[in-house]
């Protein structure tokens, strides 16, 4: 049997699997190390069985794992009989490998390995199989499991510090992420670094929940000691399960799903071509892309709070900006916090669905909910200083005289324990220092331009009521779009009320002209969640969006808050006016000038689909054009159409100008269109 998901055949796209999972961690606050903290974080992992999931077979689950400190304890015992002269903590690094069980493929993976740690100017300590017991796995498990290695790298002296170490370590694991898919190498089906770091280990599988411990012997070992450990048992919900898609990943692990992830991934391609670091310097190249396209929904938010914090953001700074707190509605939030958010707002879209999200750096460990609290969790602090927190209660028989306190996670609280400082840190206090790194609110001010204060339009394209049903017909509108749909919109100014869920037939099944947008469809949850009401729960729901040139996100400066930004994305005549008549002059607001420019988005009918091919041609060219003479909004115009002139689709030309700027890099600036 072939390891992990099938590749994307007929209605099965491997993009589209998602989890509903249990999540939990145990933590010391005072950073005392223990074999205890794996006992009873498998303990928590027993005890959330019933949100893990398996197949047919009741012996191969969809995923079960643990994310410890790196032993070194246990290591030190362990090098003497590997041959291994094992350096002082932090001067060495593991990689957590899933390796070919084919010997030759497997022994190349190593070399390429090896290979690419060298090129990388560290030393290769050597290699250790770690011991693994499969006589509890399920056959279906059995056949797709891979051979598990470790891999010890030695830190150079010419590797500053710590941090610099595990930028080191992201580069190589990176490096060899993007070539192996790219290599056609023997066996790279099977080959995937589950971990890489100085501070953290992963050990995961396709394991259910009683399995993990079994089959990794090493975690009951009395020398490995963490003084941290983040467990979770996997329900891969309409989906394949694999050993590499068992959680934790490498920063965190949830029991959710994103439901923005297209659009979160898609921003995060457009933005890579402005990346710089300096951290990283000119080697930033060598991390991209940020998110394996390959991964899952968990995996790809992994990506990017990893490169966040690698790329000098706390890990709490990073998560506030993944998954902010309702901000916009919030009467009693600070102006600080507020301002905080607004302008990350400028930089990441949130990414946003139900979850529970744990995460860790190997020295902070916390959680977070989605915006909405749509997943609950709860934790317990003990009286010697354990927190206990877990997707459900429940996980862990404490004594009621042990407890200290119990409490769950709220919507845009954050639980934070730092093993470093050796205490829990309180939301508030936590937030009002990372907001108050920078001086957010004087940025906006100074850049962020409203759309109401821009100038009034001199003219506005008056309605044209002779040719209204000519451009009826050529945009797809239908009776029944104005009877059911526009009609009831106009009188009664409330949406129109249809079936519970949605009856309309599939437009790739129709044998009649479809507009192109019936053949897309919104991603929702594919688990049950409440109904959400944006007028009724408007703290949370927002409407606001910005337009203008993306930044650098990775550098928080005055100039990644140049934006417009407008109440709503539905834009009258007179905002869309106010929008195509900038012309960078910038006298009423000093530096803020933007610049327009407006593209006809039309194309000769009788030229036919080469007529629509070279048109979108030429409007792509055009666009990247309009940038190198410095136009930051473009607007896409398909007036004027008439018998011989018919309109490009809005979809297909935004998303062709996108992809093309994209590809092409014309500009540092990249605008919005």
């Amino acid at each position: 049997m072939a390891p992990g998901p099938p590749q994307k055949q007929g209605l099965y796209d491997p993009r589209f699997e998602h989890d509903a999972c249990g999540v939990g961690f145990v933590v010391d606050v005072k950073g005392r190390k223990s074999n205890s903290i794996i006992r009873q974080s498998l303990q928590v992992l027993l005890n959330l069985e019933h949100r893990g999931a398996c197949g047919s077979e009741a012996n191969s689950g969809d995923g079960a794992g643990i994310l410890i400190q790196i032993p070194h304890h246990f290591f030190a015992r362990q090098s003497e009989s590997l041959g291994i002269d094992l350096p002082q903590y932090g001067h060495y690094g593991v990689g957590m490998v899933f390796l070919p069980v084919d010997d030759a493929s497997r022994q190349g993976c190593e070399r390429f390995l090896e290979r690419i740690v060298d090129e990388e100017g560290q030393t290769v300590l050597g290699w250790r199989t770690v011991p693994t017991d499969d006589s509890s796995l399920g056959p279906t498990a059995k056949a797709s499991r891979p051979v598990v290695r470790q891999i010890f790298i030695g830190r150079t002296g010419d590797v500053a510090d710590n941090n610099a170490f595990e930028r080191r370590l992201y580069i190589i694991r990176k490096r060899i992420e993007s070539a192996v898919k790219n290599s056609g190498m023997a066996g790279a089906a099977q080959f995937y670094i589950v971990s890489m770091s100085y501070k953290t280990l992963v050990y995961k599988g396709m394991l259910t929940s009683p399995q993990l411990g079994a089959f990794y012997p090493d975690l009951s070992d009395d020398s490995m000691g963490t003084a941290l450990a983040l467990v979770h048992s996997r329900f891969s919900t309409n989906t394949f399960p694999s050993w590499a898609r068992a959680h934790p990943y490498r920063y965190l692990a949830h029991n959710g799903e994103i439901n923005t992830l297209r659009g979160n991934v898609n921003w995060m391609r457009a933005r890579e071509s402005m990346f710089k670091s300096r951290l990283f310097g000119p080697e930033i190249s060598k991390i991209l892309p940020v998110i394996d396209a390959e991964g899952s929904d968990t995996a790809m938010f992994d990506n990017v709070l990893e490169m966040l914090t690698l790329t000098g953001r706390s890990l709490a700074h990073a998560m506030m900006m993944m998954i902010p707190e309702p901000w916009s509605g919030h009467e009693s939030m600070s102006e600080e916090k507020k301002a905080f958010y607004e302008f990350h707002s400028c930089l990441m879209e949130p990414w946003d669905g139900p979850a529970s999200i744990a995460f860790t750096d190997g020295v902070r460990i916390g959680a977070v909910l989605d915006r909405n609290g749509l997943r609950p969790s709860r934790y317990y602090v003990t009286r010697d200083d354990l927190v206990i927190m877990a997707s459900e209660v429940g996980v862990l028989d404490i004594p009621a005289e042990r407890i200290l306190r119990k409490g769950r996670l709220q919507p845009g609280r954050m639980l934070l324990v730092d093993t470093e400082l050796g205490r829990i840190v309180d939301d508030d206090e936590l937030k009002h220092q990372i907001a108050a790194e920078h001086p957010y609110r004087n940025w906006l001010t100074q850049n962020i331009v409203r759309l109401d204060e821009l100038p009034d339009p001199l003219s506005i394209y008056p309605p044209d009521h002779d040719t209204v049903l000519s451009r009826q017909e050529a945009f797809g509108y239908s009776k029944e779009d104005l009877r059911i749909i526009l009609g009831p919109m106009a009188r009664n100014a409330n949406e129109p009320i249809g079936s519970m869920g949605s009856d309309i037939p599939l437009a790739v099944l129709s044998e009649r002209p479809q507009l192109l947008y019936n053949y897309f469809k919104q991603l929702f949850a594919q688990v049950t969640n409440p109904p959400v009401d944006a007028i009724r729960e408007e703290l949370i729901m927002s409407a606001d969006t910005t337009i203008g040139p993306e930044a650098n996100m990775l550098e928080p400066a005055p100039e990644c808050a140049r934006q417009i930004k407008m109440p709503s994305p539905i834009l009258s005549n007179e905002d869309l006016e106010r929008l195509r008549r900038l012309d960078g002059s910038g006298s009423r607001y000093g530096s803020r000038g933007f610049k327009s420019i407006t593209l006809r988005i039309l194309y000769e009918v009788a030229a036919g689909g080469a007529g629509l091919r070279r048109a979108i041609d030429e409007l792509c060219a055009a666009a990247a054009d309009s940038i190198r003479a410095g136009y930051e909004i473009i607007v896409l115009s398909d007036r004027r159409i008439d018998a011989d002139q018919a309109p490009i689709p809005a979809l297909l030309a935004v998303s062709a100008i996108h992809h093309h700027l994209i590809r092409g890099h014309p500009h540092p600036g990249r605008p919005h269109s």
